[in-house]
């Protein structure tokens, strides 16, 4: 049967998003100037970018946009826009990220913001200052969304644009904050800039104030890029752990931010902050961040891994704030999928590294820049069980679900249920793959928590797990075939998997 996709529409598109996505990396290649570093990874990267979008977008876009074409394009927007981004590693020719799987793994993980690192070494005199600094870049653009970002601004996309970035960010998607689905793709894509530009400010601050050393304007603006898009890429090699305890207490809440419904901030910002408060996905959300937060910090003061010198910061608590901070700081960076490292959580004993990979599960909340399987899946399975308990005793009560007063259909219900399953089920088969391919690989020991870890940290778009890939560590020893598939894991977490899975069946194609 002839294929009922109209692929050249799409496939025309992908070619001006890849156009409109080569601006970006202006910036690297004007620091690679600013610092003497050689242009020619990013100037050619441009290039290509260039010349590849305008031979796809010859194949000309029919403007009105059918469903499977939305699909198309969104699943081949976020393949082709990391195999751009190969380009400046493998062009740079320095380091494990000059071979083409690794600067792929390396990509991929950038822009869908994941945080997993294939890098043995992460300096400046290996890489230099612009090429880390397009890494952080790469988690930016991929934070709020590609496809969301290219709604506000191509007016050719805003026509279907709803359906686009439903199809970017499935799930409940996403607050229609002004009349134009354009306008509020510009919205977000302003409060998102607007946070970075703060957090940034911030860091710098305590630079200023003499209480950071290590957090240069260099270093403030690199990890306000990856703050923000929950993307956890770091220029220093033991990441937020190089800097000092206040540095660590300020991330916290940007991290908190950055894994809330951007939406509801807008409403905050608007003169409702109200709303936050009514949300329950907002306030289990805290709930889930405080009460892991307060267990694990418990576990770590009582417990191994956790050097109980007073901190400068609160010196009257004495050891209790190393790991208030400690525990807090992972529970966020983890449940944010920020996957931010304050130490190496592999010295941690072994119940407080299973409420660890216990809070890898949750996820930041639907519409955030977080990945994950959401905190509002989760609050709906835990409302369905409390109603099929309810309705149990008493079979002739009628009990809709609710979230934030608002009643959810059953069709979403069972979407969300659908949906959590299907994630429970690939990250069991994942995990079981992974770990029958570390047993050919010499080089390589993994127990079952750290197998496990290794494909929820990809899969959840988290980036760190345990062992060895833990904070400190890389994917570097994985085999290439194990790399690839781990770059398939964070390409269809990034989409929620049903947007890239319906691509894969033999359906979809035909009439």
């Amino acid at each position: 049967m002839p294929s009922h996709v109209d692929y050249r529409s799409s496939l025309s598109l992908v070619g001006t998003v890849l156009k409109y996505i080569s601006v970006p990396f202006v910036f690297p290649l004007l620091a690679a100037l600013w610092y003497g570093e050689s242009p020619i990874p990013f100037v050619a990267t441009i290039l290509v970018a260039l010349t590849v979008g305008e031979v796809l977008e010859r194949l000309e876009p029919d403007p009105d946009l059918g469903h499977r074409e939305g699909f198309l394009l969104v699943g081949a927007t976020w393949l082709a826009v990391p195999l751009i981004g190969t380009l400046p590693y493998l062009v740079a020719g320095q380091g494990t990220v000059a071979q083409p799987v690794d600067a792929l793994f390396e990509s991929m993980s950038g822009f869908t913001t994941t945080g997993a690192t294939v890098l043995g070494e992460i300096s400046f005199e290996r890489h230099g200052r612009a090429m880390l600094l397009y890494r952080q870049l790469t988690q930016w653009l991929g934070g709020m969304g590609i496809v969301v970002l290219m709604v506000a601004i191509l007016p050719e996309l805003s026509v279907g644009g709803a359906q686009l970035i439903k199809e970017e960010a499935p799930g409940f998607g996403i607050d229609r904050l002004k009349p134009r689905i354009a306008q509020t793709a510009r919205t977000l894509w302003q409060i998102y800039a607007g946070l970075t530009l703060l957090a940034a400010a911030v860091y710098y601050t305590l630079h200023l104030l003499g209480v950071a050393e290590q957090m240069t304007l260099y270093n403030a603006v690199a990890h306000a890029l990856t703050t923000m898009p929950t993307g956890g890429f770091s220029p220093e090699a033991r990441s937020a752990e190089a800097f000092a305890p206040i540095v660590q207490w300020a991330m916290i809440p940007f991290m908190i931010v950055a894994g809330t419904n951007f939406a509801l901030l807008w409403y905050a910002l608007d003169g409702h902050p109200s709303r936050l408060l009514r949300d329950s996905e907002f306030r289990t959300y805290l709930a889930a961040l405080t009460g892991i937060g307060a267990l694990i910090a418990a576990l770590l003061y009582a417990g191994p891994g956790l050097d109980s010198t007073p901190s400068e910061v609160a010196p009257i608590v004495g050891a209790v704030e190393p790991a208030l901070r400690q525990a807090l700081f992972q529970v966020v960076a983890i449940v944010t999928t920020t996957g931010y490292a304050s130490m190496d959580f592999n010295t941690w004993s072994a119940p407080a590294q299973t409420m660890l990979l216990f809070a890898m599960f949750l996820g930041g909340s639907v519409g955030s820049a977080a990945g994950g399987i959401k905190i509002v899946r989760w609050y709906v399975i835990y409302r369905m069980i409390d109603r099929e308990l309810y309705t149990t005793v008493h079979p002739e009560a009628v009990r809709p679900i609710r979230v934030s007063g608002s009643v959810i259909d059953e069709e979403t219900i069972k979407g969300l249920v659908g949906f959590t399953l299907l994630f429970l089920l690939l990250f069991a088969f994942s995990t079981v793959l992974i770990y029958l391919d570390t047993l050919r690989t010499p080089a390589l020991s993994l127990n079952g928590l750290e197998a496990m870890s290794v494909t929820m940290a990809t899969l959840g778009n988290i980036g760190p797990g345990f062992g060895e890939v833990g904070p400190m560590n890389s994917y570097g020893g994985f085999s290439d075939a194990a790399k690839l598939y781990m770059v398939f894991l964070m390409w269809i977490g990034r989409l929620e998997i049903i947007s890239v899975l319906v691509l894969l069946t033999p359906t979809f194609w035909r009439r």
